[in-house]
């Protein structure tokens, strides 16, 4: 039962509630009508500290359409964030007024952090360059639904690799399918965090790192694109200098395979050229209208729907998380952009793996 549970890391639910989830969504997308009361008289609380036009509006869409009714706030600066209040006290504030809350962050953790205060559920869409499982769950029903599986299947990941959230939370999804082979395509500025690859070594995951598309089109199921985050970079001519550095075009879609798709979390910039949208091998468009279908499918689950009809009696209460991370006094993370070292009043708490300490709110192994 997905009922009252958080959405934080796409880790959150089983491969089996994953196929759930989806079964649903295939449901809603054959019959959308008989889901449209669902979730009547439920309000979804869209917390946007950060800007979004598809992940904000798929979800509001998708509460909307569910018969729900949506609020929030779109930019950090039209909030009492710019007060300084705390991520504890806006979870606090906000969780007497919704039945859920969908949230992204500019700090890494937040949407975690919001776990410990918030007694309704949180769904992290974003936050920093950590994690954004509610586009993992887009990307994961797209796959699904073009080539009938999520085993077995080899995926090009390209572009930011670094900054890319999306990216981060693929690997981690895809990491607990059967083989399942990665190629990493960056330059070295922008090549993925030791905390990713070591997520991928402890799943014993087949990758490898490469510079160029052409070494691995040729082999791939998934093309999957990102744009160069330019919002992510502290020195804007390093970002200038590698906002280019990989650009989908015909000429190198002639080189991948007759059943290779291609996928993009969206906004372009660049990086796919406006000659490959009639190429139907591109699912960019497509993917994120299913985004909106996984989301629906998302919210009926955390809001206790499963079969069209609304809930009813009062709402649904619940405990804050209770981490079973440690405090570990004397040690902090080493990420300034954690919730933990921006906000002092969070308390640091970190998990024991292997002999490493990686932070609970970030994943980022500390020193």
């Amino acid at each position: 039962m997905l009922a009252g549970r958080n959405l934080i890391s796409p880790s959150d639910f089983s491969p089996r509630e994953l196929d759930e989830l989806f079964a649903l969504a295939d449901d809603i997308v054959k019959d959308p009508a008989a889901y449209a009361h669902a979730c009547d008289g439920k309000l979804l609380a869209t917390l946007f500290f950060e800007p979004s036009t598809r992940t904000r509006l798929s979800f509001e869409a998708a509460m909307l359409r569910l018969g729900g009714r949506v609020f929030g706030v779109q930019s950090a600066a039209a909030s009492s964030t710019s007060k300084g209040e705390t991520v504890a006290d806006t979870a606090r504030m906000v969780s007497s007024y919704a039945d859920a809350i969908a949230m992204r962050h500019f700090l890494e953790g937040a949407p975690r952090a919001a776990t410990l205060y918030a007694g309704i559920p949180v769904i992290n869409a974003g936050d920093g360059g950590h994690q954004h499982p509610t586009q993992t769950l887009t990307d994961l029903y797209t796959i699904r639904t073009a080539k009938g599986r999520l085993d077995h299947l080899t995926i090009g990941l390209c572009g930011d690799l670094k900054f890319g959230r999306t990216v981060h939370s693929l690997i981690e999804a895809m990491c607990r399918y059967e083989g399942v082979t990665f190629y990493c395509i960056s330059p070295e500025e922008l090549s993925l965090p030791n905390y990713i690859i070591a997520q991928m070594e402890a799943a014993g995951a087949a990758f490898h790192q490469v510079r160029t598309m052409e070494e691995c089109i040729g082999r791939l199921d998934v093309l999957y694109m990102t744009r160069v985050q330019g919002e992510r970079f502290a020195d804007r001519a390093e970002y200038e200098r590698l906002r280019d550095c990989y650009i989908l075009d015909a000429a190198k879609m002639a080189g991948a395979g007759a059943d290779t798709i291609v996928l993009h979390p969206l906004p372009r910039v660049s990086e796919i050229a406006t000659e490959v949208d009639a190429d139907p091998r591109a699912w960019y468009f497509k993917q994120a209208q299913y985004g909106m279908f996984a989301r629906m499918a998302l919210l009926c689950k955390v809001l206790g729907v499963t079969d069209g009809h609304p809930v009813t009696g009062a709402r649904n209460h619940l405990e804050p998380t209770r981490t079973p991370a440690g405090d570990h006094p004397g040690h902090r993370c080493q990420n300034p952009k954690c919730v933990a070292c921006a906000e002092p009043t969070q308390p640091p708490r970190f998990v024991e793996e292997g002999g490493r300490l990686r932070c609970w709110y970030c994943d980022q192994l500390a020193d």
